[in-house]
């Protein structure tokens, strides 16, 4: 096993990490910004170091100032998490460019997929089903409009190089498609520094479904489940279930088979997950992107599987067997997350501020990845995450109800919280039913 590890990110995924190799034995360096000092990660490793101011791109994602605490602590192997510089190719290759164990999967995958248009063309060559959608990116608008229509209104624009529900835009219309397209390549190139558009088939009902793969040491690519991750604001995730309450065992064959070719393809090493969105009117999915790297919602499948990921990201990274066995893995119960944002509950913009009081719920079934604490605060640098909640049960009807105490339970004082708004979603009749897509938000608001 690796014997020390540098966590190349903050909040709770640093915690989480910490966690397991604490665990392991395995000794612990946090980095961390100047804002951060004192929230709980930074206390709970072996060793921290500060690399830097609050602004992201001087602290977290300073891999110079990263690769310099890793030198000078002498860590032997950098977990970057997710976020920041998880996905970064170029950071991948510098970190085993200087006699470091990289905890993720090769440069090559992350570059690969790391471009959801060649994503794609490379899902579709290996037998991944894909939506109708531009194989090259959209030049100019003209090439747009002429891909659009051959694929049909409405249609997604989105960023080629863009990733957790940024840089996309839905139009209707040739119209809305001259606005949508110049302000997503604006963005890309802002925020990318790449502004390639893809242009693709727009469901209006449908659900957003991922598996977590898991690439191992031995060259084998094996499927943990799926996840339904339908609960979303603005493109982004707010709860996740697994299993999913819209795949059948016949859906679920397909959905896993298919995400192993695609992990298959890029010859994956360590955790990733494959996104598909999933069509209830034709039973069909389809490839939307992998994420190569941990995904926030992780736990949900741990607490299904009964297995920790980061070990077995550690493991695959040390050249180690998994802990468990990939031919009787057998899934149990049902599991639900919900994203503890710093956010209103009704708009979800930010809330930052001081946290004066916290209490987390406990109890059978429930679990809390949190990142901050009484005394601790939230400030405007970062995402909003303050925690997750995690709860299991032996099936889903007893998940939403340990969901539902546990919500009634947790007690965040200070910042804006979001904690009102699964206490609605947790008693919606659709949300319940099982039978909702991505637009349940919208409808509940």
């Amino acid at each position: 096993m690796i014997e020390s590890l540098l966590v190349a990110n903050r909040g709770e995924i640093a915690r989480r990490i910490i966690r397991t190799a604490k665990r392991l034995g395995v000794r612990t360096v946090a980095v961390y910004s100047e804002a951060d000092a004192a929230l709980p990660f930074v206390a709970e490793a072996d060793q921290s170091v500060c690399v830097g101011p609050a602004n992201p791109a001087l602290s977290y994602r300073n891999a110079e100032a990263i690769l310099a605490a890793a030198k000078s602590t002498g860590a032997q192997a950098v977990h970057p998490g997710y976020g920041f510089l998880s996905e970064n190719a170029d950071f991948a290759r510098t970190v085993e460019a200087n006699g470091l164990i990289w905890v993720g999967p090769g440069a090559d995958a992350i570059t690969a997929m790391g471009d959801k248009i060649n994503a794609r063309n490379l899902m579709a060559a290996a037998g991944v089903p894909v939506a109708a959608g531009t194989t090259d990116p959209a030049a100019h608008v003209d090439a747009a409009l002429d891909a659009a229509a051959t694929i049909g209104y409405p249609v997604m624009v989105k960023a080629a190089a863009g990733g957790g529900g940024m840089g996309m835009g839905v139009a209707a219309d040739e119209a809305a498609l001259r606005t949508e397209f110049d302000k997503v390549r604006s963005f890309a190139e802002r925020m990318f520094g790449d502004g390639s558009v893809l242009i693709e088939r727009y469901f209006p009902r449908v659900r957003h479904i991922e598996v977590q793969i898991l690439g191992l040491a031995d060259g084998r690519v094996v499927a943990l489940g799926e996840r339904e991750c339908s609960v979303q604001r603005r493109n982004q995730k707010l709860l996740e279930e697994s299993p999913s309450p819209a795949v059948s065992a016949e859906l679920r064959a397909r959905l896993l088979a298919a995400a192993v070719r695609a992990g298959e393809a890029v010859a994956y090493r360590n955790a990733g997950t494959v996104e598909c969105l999933f069509d209830p009117d034709s039973g069909e999915f389809y490839f939307l992107e992998m994420n190569t790297r941990l995904q926030v919602e992780h736990p949900v499948t741990e607490l299904v599987y009964g297995l920790d990921l980061v070990e077995e990201q550690l493991r695959v990274a040390a050249g180690l067997p998994p802990a468990f066995d990939p031919e009787a893995l057998s899934p149990r119960g049902h599991a639900i997350e919900l994203r503890i944002n710093a956010e209103d509950p009704k708009r979800f913009l930010p809330g930052p501020g001081a946290v004066t009081a916290w209490t987390e719920p406990a109890g059978e079934g429930v679990r809390v990845d949190s990142g901050y604490a009484a005394g601790t605060t939230v400030t405007p640098f970062y995402d909003s995450l303050m925690a997750k909640l995690i709860v299991h049960g032996r099936d889903r009807v007893e998940a939403i109800a340990r969901a539902r105490a546990a919500v009634a339970g947790f007690e965040v004082a200070g910042p804006k919280c979001n904690l009102p708004f699964f206490a609605e979603v947790l008693e919606n009749d659709e949300f319940i039913s099982g039978d909702y897509d991505t637009g349940i938000v919208a409808r509940m608001r």
